[in-house]
């Protein structure tokens, strides 16, 4: 008679192959299942960045809700800000229910923000002086946001890859919502025309920056070829990278707007597109706070979150 082990007796080698077995049979994992260490904390690391982008995000749109050019803008852009902060505390819970097993919760997540351990998205630490960069942050970042996302709409981890059908459904708003601010300004006047163009010119590399690295070699960090082999996303960097310049560098040129790159063009032979590298130590610097608003942005959200402390205290 086969002796037929149960899943605590499997050692855990046996176990991880299950495991590996599952996700590449397509099934999802759920907060309660068994899962490696290594997953597990790729998964906190990677949810609580993008759950804090997404909070930290909202910050350079909301300088603009008191000086957007119209009561439609204004109302327009208070709603995606409203709609990023809902996004950030949705990611947060997932991330929470992650951490139970080291004792952690989500007010530890916000105070690691704060001491500079956990980082938010390089875009997110940039000047937002005009409000075509407004417009330029809605229709090319969370374009960008959108490629990447969709990427992992079908996550080995459940409560993720729920969470982000969600939240790509309002991207999609709100990227709408962007593309229409960037096309009233480059249909209108010259002077907007050269406010679109000065906003790209701007924001460029930072976009070049939003996918990350293309290879482990030039960070020392193999973070995305993990979150491939558990089947977290199925696409690299740069293949992600790829697809928006396929997306949107059409769009760019179709508005009259010039490419920021003059040596950028697309390989008919390689069947892909050629651009100029962005400087991966001004990247480096960026994430670690040391970007153009990164130390306001960060006292901005640590004084709202001493503030309103009252209010968790009430609620708990």
């Amino acid at each position: 008679m086969t002796n037929i082990l149960s899943f605590e007796e499997l050692t855990e080698e046996e176990k991880q192959h299950q495991f590996l077995q599952r996700i590449q049979a397509g099934e999802k994992i759920e907060a309660d299942d068994w899962m490696p260490e290594e997953y597990r904390k790729t998964l906190i690391k990677l949810i609580s960045m993008h759950g804090i982008s997404e909070i930290m995000g909202a910050l350079p749109e909301k300088e603009w809700v008191p000086k957007a050019p119209s009561l439609r803008r204004k109302l327009g852009i208070m709603a995606k800000v409203q709609d990023e902060m809902g996004h950030g505390q949705l990611l947060l819970r997932v991330a929470e229910d992650l951490m139970k097993p080291y004792g952690k919760t989500r007010e530890e997540i916000m105070q690691d923000l704060f001491s500079g351990d956990l980082k938010f998205h390089n875009v997110f630490h940039m000047e937002a002086p005009t409000w075509g960069d407004a417009g330029l942050i809605g229709w090319l970042v969370d374009g960008a946001a959108i490629i990447t996302q969709t990427n992992m709409l079908s996550a080995s981890y459940g409560p993720y890859a729920r969470a982000l059908k969600r939240i790509c459904a309002e991207e999609v708003f709100h990227a709408q919502h962007g593309e229409a601010i960037i096309m009233a300004l480059a249909e209108g006047t010259q002077k907007q025309k050269i406010l679109v163009q000065e906003s790209l010119d701007r924001w460029w590399e930072a976009l070049l920056m939003f996918f990350g690295p293309g290879d482990s070699s030039t960070t020392g960090s193999s973070k995305q070829d993990i979150t491939m082999k558990y089947n977290i996303r199925t696409k690299s960097n740069e293949e992600l990278r790829q697809d928006f310049f396929s997306k949107y560098v059409p769009r760019i040129l179709s508005l009259g707007l010039r490419l920021p790159d003059e040596t950028m063009h697309y390989d008919e032979e390689q069947e892909r597109w050629i651009y100029k590298q962005p400087n991966w130590n001004k990247f480096k610097e960026i994430i670690r706070n040391n970007g153009p608003k990164s130390k306001e942005r960060l006292r901005l959200r640590q004084l709202s979150y001493e503030n309103n402390e009252w209010v968790r205290e009430a609620l708990s």
